[in-house]
């Protein structure tokens, strides 16, 4: 472990040159922090070998994306020394496909999945899908919808289900599967109707997966086993994500949302992938670190 630390450091200070001196001394930091793991009987690194889950447990990367910014190649080794076998990416950070893939085989990771911007779609569909087979992804999801792109009405999502059964259509095709990502805003009310349940409802199950984030079900106060219950199976990725008793993130396990209830309906749901994730922290490390342990736990 502590040459897996040396190699980050050493990773970041002498194969990259960036213009950003705080983001390399937060790096830095984090990266030398990793040391630590090995001299910590308790750590994540150390339950890492101890723990044995029936699961893999998956990253959302977008967590780390400051420290994305400055070595993917570290980051990732960061990540696998932690104990993640899964991730799903947020942007590649100016890497080829053929790069990213194989820094993930050098870390014994895969990417299942991959968050790609309606934006991106629009530059070409077939284009977003040659670079996610190269990568190895099995799924494609659409992230987050800009207050541009949400429009007012309902048919502005009326409109973009019939979007999504087109992308999806040809991820399918590919032998990939396109999937959408909730936030809160998708549960106000429009014309009588939710977003979400349009979305649900006027795409097909076989073209359109959901990745339900949990936090923002919460923030939005929905049952996700009442969704489960409504459309069993369609939910094949989930973001796991804790709050704190404001309402604000946390990391999970240490928050107000009782997973168990929710992963004792995994097979209702449809689940394969489940993705720890926190927006904004301010101990990547940390958050990184519970979030496996609290996952690891919840999978055993």
């Amino acid at each position: 472990m502590k040459d897996l630390a040396h190699s980050l450091v050493c990773d970041q200070t002498s194969r990259f040159d960036l213009a950003h001196q705080d983001s390399r001394r937060r790096f830095v930091k984090l990266s030398v922090a990793a040391m630590g793991l090995a001299a910590m009987p308790g750590s994540i690194a150390f339950a890492a070998n101890m723990l044995k889950t029936p699961a893999a447990v998956g990253l959302q990367l977008y967590t780390l994306r400051d420290m994305m910014a400055v070595s993917v190649p570290a980051t990732l080794k960061l990540v696998a020394a932690v104990g993640y076998k899964e991730l799903e990416f947020a942007g590649y950070f100016d890497h080829k496909a053929s790069e990213v893939k194989t820094i993930l085989h050098n870390e014994g990771l895969t990417a299942p999945s991959a968050h790609i911007g309606l934006t991106e779609f629009d530059k070409g569909v077939t284009r977003v899908i040659d670079h996610a087979l190269e990568v190895g992804h099995q799924y494609l999801v659409i992230p987050y919808l800009t207050e541009e792109q949400r429009g007012t009405g309902i048919d502005v999502y009326k409109k973009l289900a019939e979007r999504c059964n087109v992308i999806g259509e040809a991820c399918n095709k590919a032998g990939l599967k396109l999937a959408y990502h909730n936030h809160a805003f998708e549960f106000e009310i429009r014309n009588g109707q939710l977003p979400y349940d349009v979305l649900l409802n006027e795409t097909d199950k076989d073209l359109m997966a959901m990745e339900m984030d949990l936090f923002w079900m919460f923030k939005a106060k929905q049952d996700p086993i009442a969704y489960f219950k409504q459309h069993p199976g369609r939910f094949k990725l989930w973001h796991v994500k804790d709050m704190d008793e404001a309402g604000n993130f946390a990391d999970v396990g240490t928050g107000t949302i009782d997973f168990a209830p929710i992963f004792a309906q995994s097979q209702l749901s449809g689940v394969e992938h489940r993705f720890v994730e926190r927006d904004k922290t301010d101990d990547k490390l940390q958050t990184i670190q519970q979030g496996y342990n609290a996952m690891s736990a919840l999978l055993a």
